[in-house]
């Protein structure tokens, strides 16, 4: 491990314990939700460098994947904390902004500092359609039953039963297509392994742990601190908590694209969206039984719309196999529109 890399562990310990005074002691809820968020980015910057060392062992198929799996990690430990304080419509709107941020804002943030850095970047095309296709597929499946809700089919009754089934197929098909994205790209050549996979699995374990505690202490911060910053719940869902809960793949995807890696860093980014719609959601459907508040894929028209959008935007960008700064400047303009629209609720 390198001279930089153990001070950035240093760091990220001393802002993850920082968090930990801020929750333990009277330091205010904003201040409190404002640091356990710059510790969930800080482990994100951990759980890259500790991802980047998989890519030359997995290639950049089986490591997006990994990548995109530990980065839903925080994602999922919000949304956990947040239905156990009955925070439904703030978990919905996490899960389509989560969507919506790496199919719009963090591929957008890519392809700017990856072209302005390295001019036009090209990538594995095929493989990319895939994942954006079957991001888009999943976000139709997400979106069926508030669309059943909004043009008062006689689905509309069971909202809930519609959802379980939903979710059962997201699931379902997640399972099934696993072991093909795990067992690809593992040829490529990659720069070698500095650490070791002891190190790496320990790295992981220890982002992992610290993740699940600052996820904790933000989601204990959030609703006072919603309501001292006068945001909506669906602001703070579709845009705080998902850039928070998805701080590995900002920073990671952007990171890797500035080194001049498109291919990998497409895989992390496409990966996390497509792993939010087939496993994230419908795994969050199904814990929500347990704790009564039962999390529905109903969500507000806007809500729906927003992620069929978002599905449709990544799937274009990525066709054709190459990305320019030009285009990363669109997709972060439309995301701060998308953003704006939220900020006074649905």
């Amino acid at each position: 491990m390198s001279r930089r890399e153990t001070i950035e562990l240093g760091v990220t310990l001393a802002i993850l314990a920082a968090a930990a005074v801020c929750h333990f002691a009277p330091a205010g809820h904003v201040v409190t939700f404002v640091v356990a968020a710059v510790a969930l980015a800080a482990l994100a910057r951990v759980v890259g460098t500790a991802t980047d060392q998989l890519g030359s062992r997995l290639g950049s198929g089986g490591a997006g994947v990994v990548q995109s799996a530990l980065g839903n990690l925080p994602e999922l430990f919000i949304a956990i904390f947040a239905l156990r304080q009955g925070l439904t419509g703030v978990v919905q709107a996490a899960l389509v902004g989560s969507i919506l941020a790496n199919s719009v804002l963090v591929l957008g943030l890519a392809f700017i500092v990856g072209g302005l850095r390295n001019g036009p970047q090209r990538f594995d095309s095929s493989r990319a359609r895939m994942i954006s296709t079957l991001t888009l597929l999943a976000a139709a499946t997400m979106a069926l039953p508030s669309l059943a809700h909004s043009f008062h089919t006689p689905a509309e009754a069971h909202g809930h039963a519609l959802s379980l089934i939903c979710a059962g197929v997201l699931l379902a098909v997640f399972l099934l297509t696993l072991p093909s994205f795990l067992a690809g790209a593992v040829g490529e050549q990659h720069e070698p392994a500095r650490w070791t996979v002891l190190t790496t699995a320990a790295v992981l374990a220890g982002a992992g742990t610290g993740a699940a505690f600052a996820s904790d202490w933000f989601v204990s911060a959030l609703t006072p601190a919603i309501q001292t910053l006068h945001m909506s719940e669906d602001f703070a869902g579709l845009v705080v908590v998902a850039i928070a809960g998805n701080a590995v793949e900002n920073v990671v995807g952007v990171q890797l694209a500035a080194r001049n890696r498109p291919d990998f860093a497409i895989s992390v980014i496409v990966n996390s969206s497509l792993q939010i719609a087939l496993a994230l959601t419908p795994v969050l459907v199904f814990i929500s039984l347990f704790f009564g508040t039962h999390l529905t894929l109903v969500f507000p028209t806007l809500l729906a719309l927003v992620l069929v959008i978002s599905a449709v935007l990544g799937a274009l960008v990525v066709n054709d196999g190459e990305s320019t700064w030009q285009e990363g400047v669109v997709l972060v303009g439309f995301y701060v529109v998308i953003a704006a629209s939220f900020w006074w609720g649905t």
